[in-house]
C-alpha cells in the first residue's frame, strides 16, 4: 500500500474497505511484451492513461547517475510527429493534465483526459516509447532543467540534502545509494550517446506496463492499442536488474549536518524489508500506530504532552529489493535536541518491549482501511495502483485483496518485526543544526 509522503520531507477517507466494490479488470501482452492492464468504470467521462516503465535510479551504471530522472524530462521534448515543447500543450488544449514522476525503482507518466480523448493520449505515449526525441538540444535544454531543479529542491532546501546523506549512508555504494536525481558531476559528464542506449535499453515496450483505467470502451481500446503500441519492436539490449539486496548496516550510523536552518532537526532511518513481504506490511503498521494523525503516539508524546517538537512524522520507505524506515522531527525553539531525540527514542523503544493494545490495533485496521479505499477513490490512483502491483509484486488484483495482508498480521507479530529492525545498530542518525552553531 503506498504511503502519503509529506511534502516536508518529500525526498526530499472516506468509506470502508470492507464496503469497497472489486476493481473489475483485464490484462494482457501484446506480442512485443507489452502488458496491458485496462479498468472499465463510467461513473466519469475521464481515462487516465499511464505507462511505467521499469526502470529508476537503480538501473544506472556507475558514474552515470540520474539517468532515469533525467529522462522524466527529457521524453517531453516530443518526437518526429511532435514539435519541440508541445507534448504538455496539446494535452492541455484537449482538456487534460498529465505529469511523470520517476523513484529507486519505476518511471512513471501518466495524463488524465476527457474520456472522449483516449486515442489522443495513446497516440502520445506510442510516440513517447517508439521515437522519442533524444539529441543534442533537448540533452543540454533538459540538463539545465534538471541541474536548476536540483539546486532549488535539494541543494537549496532546509533539510534537503536529507536524501542522499540518508541513502548513502544506509545503502552505502549499492545501487540505492544514490537518489534518483543524481549527482552534478555525472549530470555535466553524460553526452547524447549515453542517453541514446539508455532510451534503447530500457524505454522499449518489454519493459513497460500500459494502465488504462477510466470511461472507455474495452473493445475501441484494444484496437487503438494495437494500432499504435504493436507495431513497436521489442527491445533486443539486455535489461540490467539489480535483485540482490544490498548489505546491511555494521552498526549505528551518526552524522551531524550543518545546513541554512532555524529549527534543529533530527532524521533517523532504519533499514528496513523490502516491499511486498509479511514484515513491510507490519512496517507499516508500526508507522501508522507511530506517526499517523494527532492521537499517534509520536505526536501526541512529543507535540501535545511535552511539547518538545514542531513537526514528528515516520513513514515507511519501501523499495523493490530493500527499505528505510524513516522518523523526521524539528525540535520547538529552544528545546534541547539530545531531549527531543531521547523522547523519539523511548516511544520507538515501547513498539520493541510492549504489544500494541487491542484498542489501537483495531484502531490502525481502520486507518489502513481508509488508506486503501481513498488511494484507488481516482481513476488515477486506480490505473496507478494496478501497474504497481503487477509490475512490483507479480498480481495486479492485489488491488483488492491487499488488504487481507494488513488483516492476517497479528500484535504478536508487529512486536516481533518492531524488535528486529527498530535497533539503534540497524539505523543511520542525521541530526540537523543551524550553520551558525558550525
Amino acid at each position: 500500500m503506498k504511503k502519503k509522503l509529506l511534502g516536508l520531507i518529500l525526498l526530499l477517507g472516506f468509506g470502508s474497505a470492507q464496503a469497497q466494490t472489486d476493481i473489475k479488470f483485464e490484462e494482457y501482452d501484446l506480442p512485443n511484451g507489452l502488458h496491458v492492464i485496462l479498468h472499465e468504470d463510467h461513473s466519469t467521462p475521464i481515462v487516465a492513461v499511464s505507462v511505467l516503465y521499469h526502470v529508476g535510479s537503480k538501473n544506472e551504471k556507475e558514474g552515470r547517475s540520474g539517468f532515469a530522472h533525467f529522462f522524466e524530462h527529457l521524453m517531453f521534448e516530443g518526437s518526429p510527429n511532435i514539435e519541440r515543447g508541445e507534448y504538455m500543450k496539446i494535452v492541455q488544449a484537449n482538456g487534460g493534465a498529465l505529469n511523470a514522476n520517476t523513484s529507486f525503482d519505476r518511471t512513471y507518466y501518466y495524463e488524465i483526459l476527457p474520456s472522449n480523448q483516449l486515442e489522443l493520449g495513446l497516440w502520445l505515449e506510442s510516440e513517447r516509447m517508439l521515437q522519442a526525441t533524444v539529441d543534442l538540444e533537448g540533452v543540454e535544454t533538459q540538463r539545465e532543467v534538471v541541474k536548476e531543479e536540483k539546486r532549488l529542491r535539494i541543494d537549496n532546501q532546509p533539510y534537503g540534502s536529507f536524501q542522499a546523506k540518508m541513502f548513502g549512508a544506509a545503502f552505502g555504494d549499492s545501487y540505492y545509494g544514490i537518489p534518483p536525481i543524481g549527482t552534478m558531476e555525472d549530470l555535466n559528464a553524460a553526452e547524447t550517446a549515453d542517453f541514446t542506449d539508455f532510451y534503447e535499453t530500457f524505454y522499449v515496450p518489454n519493459n513497460a506496463t500500459l494502465s488504462i483505467a477510466g470511461d472507455i470502451d474495452p473493445k475501441q481500446a484494444k484496437a487503438w492499442i494495437e494500432k499504435y503500441f504493436g507495431g513497436i519492436p521489442a527491445g533486443t539490449k539486455e535489461i540490467p536488474r539489480p535483485t540482490e539486496e544490498p548489505a546491511g548496516l555494521s552498526g549505528e550510523v551518526i552524522d551531524t549536518v550543518y545546513d541554512n536552518i532555524q529549527l534543529p532537526g533530527i532524521i533517523m532511518g532504519y533499514r528496513s524489508p523490502k516491499q511486498g513481504t509479511k514484515e513491510a506490511y507490519a512496517m507499516d503498521m508500526i508507522s501508522t500506530i507511530l506517526s499517523d494523525g494527532q492521537s499517534s503516539r509520536l505526536y501526541k508524546s512529543l507535540v501535545d504532552d511535552q511539547q518538545l517538537g514542531l513537526v514528528i512524522q515516520s513513514f515507511p520507505f519501501t523499495l523493490e529489493n530493500a527499505g528505510v524506515f524513516i522518523t523526521f522531527g524539528l525540535a520547538n525553539q529552544g528545546v534541547d535536541l539530545n531531549q527531543f531525540i531521547a523522547a523519539i527514542d523511548a516511544e520507538i523503544a515501547k513498539m520493541t518491549t510492549e504489544m500494541i493494545s487491542e484498542n489501537e490495533y483495531t484502531k490502525i485496521q481502520n486507518q489502513l482501511e481508509n488508506d486503501f479505499v481513498s488511494t484507488n477513490g481516482s481513476m488515477a490512483g486506480i490505473a496507478e495502483s494496478l501497474a504497481d502491483y503487477h509490475v512490483y509484486l507479480g498480481d495486479a488484483n492485489l488491488i483488492n485483496t491487499e488488504i487481507e495482508e494488513y488483516r492476517n498480521i497479528d500484535r504478536e507479530f508487529i512486536l516481533e518485526v518492531a524488535k528486529k529492525y527498530l535497533r539503534p545498530e540497524n539505523r543511520v542518525v542525521l541530526i540537523y543544526l543551524p550553520k551558525n552553531e558550525q
